[in-house]
């Protein structure tokens, strides 16, 4: 009798493991290749994030060792801390930097303020601040604050997702008790 008549010879359909594997790996492909890609997304958020904390700190560093500054020298330190974004793209970033001197009585004002993209948390000159902690700034000093904000929009999403990263640094002037800005 040929092979194809002897049923009892042969496993039953219910017990043919043949192709399982082929399944398994149909089945959990497509959830491997998203954690896959939502692992790669999520470092290269955290690249973007980290990058933009050392602009941050970088921008108030170079502007606190300056005894004056005017804003052809702010300029260049912007445009420093917008290479040190790179390889993101630096459109999305918002910047801002900004001396706050207390008097004697602790009422912190701002003495200068410059700019970059329109920040938001950016305040106006002469405007009375409050949101800088008594431990960073007390009465009678002054200090350099550098706020940075970058929208980042991941390469790979359904929708018109980003991430707003926001990171200020407070910094005492090196040189002098304060940093002038000077109009030349």
């Amino acid at each position: 009798m040929s092979p194809l008549f002897r049923s009892r010879s042969r496993p039953g359909f219910a017990r043919d493991v043949r192709g399982a594997v082929a399944v398994e790996f149909a089945l959990l492909a497509p959830l491997l290749l998203i954690f896959y890609f939502g692992m790669a997304e999520l470092t290269q958020a955290m690249m973007a994030q980290r990058r933009l904390f050392h602009a941050t700190s970088l921008i108030g560093d170079m502007a606190a060792q300056n005894g004056q500054i005017n804003q052809t020298r702010v300029d260049d330190i912007y445009n420093i801390s917008l290479a040190v974004m790179k390889p993101f793209p630096a459109s999305p970033m918002r910047l801002c930097l900004y001396s706050v001197v207390s008097d004697s009585k602790g009422k912190d004002t701002v003495a200068w303020v410059s700019p970059k993209n329109s920040p938001t948390s950016c305040p106006a000159a002469a405007t009375v601040v409050t949101n800088v902690p008594e431990s960073v700034l007390p009465a009678g000093s002054s200090v350099v604050i550098s706020s940075t904000t970058y929208d980042y929009t991941p390469a790979i999403s359904l929708k018109d997702t980003k991430f707003t990263f926001h990171r200020t640094y407070y910094l005492r002037p090196r040189r002098t008790e304060t940093v002038e800005w000077s109009k030349t």
